[in-house]
């Protein structure tokens, strides 16, 4: 079985530079990985690079201004460097009379979204509006639909907003939105004291709610390289929900650690 993980963060000047990525990648028997640009860096040459230097093991979500006058042509550009995706939040709208211009675009160019948010911001009307006035877009939902505290701008408690989450899940209505899966830690605090030799006594299974909703068909694990390892580090990101998966079915786990991703990124092919 193939493993992808389609969210990893990489630079030569904030995180880590790629061969780090890929030492972690091989210590754990990932095949392949998305790099994704983080916010307030448009300059994606570093990412394309990477793809272009280890041909097959790299797709790139890239980025770029919104608000840049030429923010269309600058992602036209990358489309032809071979930038499968294009990075949003979810309130991202361009300048103007269109204001999800950018965002049109990519549907025109076949590019791939990838949208950070808040649990509250993809439950929005504003955002399922976009997914259904581009139905052509595929949309993918980062960070289990940003439920969790302890990533990025994360919540300020542990407290899962079910009701709000459950709102989220109700996108997988519409068959061009998909979901990434990431470790528990980002929804599941660390225990104190900590307890060896499983990091989390008690997991609100919201992995399973969104296989149940989207099914495993539009899930895929993403591990959030580096920041991770500030967490429960990557081997239990990726071991952890997987041996959850697991427990229901082979073919479960096949989809979300792997073959959603491998049919969706072409990895310069």
């Amino acid at each position: 079985m193939v493993v992808v993980d389609t969210h990893c963060h990489t630079s030569l000047y904030w995180f880590e530079p790629v061969e780090v990525l890929l030492d972690v990648m091989s210590r754990n028997g990932v095949d392949k990985a998305v790099l994704t640009q983080f916010f307030g860096v448009y300059d994606n040459s570093y990412l394309v690079d990477c793809m272009k230097r280890f041909p097959g093991r790299f797709s790139v979500i890239g980025l770029v201004d919104v608000n840049d006058p030429n923010a269309l042509g600058h992602l036209e550009s990358l489309h032809h460097q071979g930038v499968e995706g294009i990075r949003f939040n979810s309130a991202m709208r361009s300048p103007g009379s269109d204001p999800i211009a950018v965002w049109r675009k990519a549907e025109a160019l076949g590019m791939i979204a990838s949208v950070m948010g808040s649990v509250e911001s993809y439950a929005a009307a504003e955002f399922e509006n976009i997914i259904k006035e581009l139905p052509n877009l595929k949309v993918v939902i980062e960070h289990l639909g940003g439920v969790g505290a302890n990533w990025g701008p994360g919540r300020s408690d542990n407290v899962i907003p079910i009701e709000t989450y459950q709102a989220v899940l109700k996108l997988a209505k519409y068959p061009n939105t998909y979901m990434k899966i990431p470790g528990l830690g980002e929804f599941c605090a660390r225990p104190l004291p900590f307890q060896p030799p499983h990091p989390f006594a008690e997991v609100h299974p919201l992995i399973e709610m969104a296989v149940d909703a989207f099914g495993a068909e539009r899930l895929m694990w993403g591990s959030d390289f580096p920041p991770v390892a500030n967490r429960e580090g990557y081997g239990n990101a990726l071991n952890l929900p997987r041996e959850r998966l697991q427990a229901r079915s082979q073919q479960e786990v096949d989809w979300v650690f792997g073959k959603t991703a491998d049919n969706m990124w072409k990895f310069g092919k």
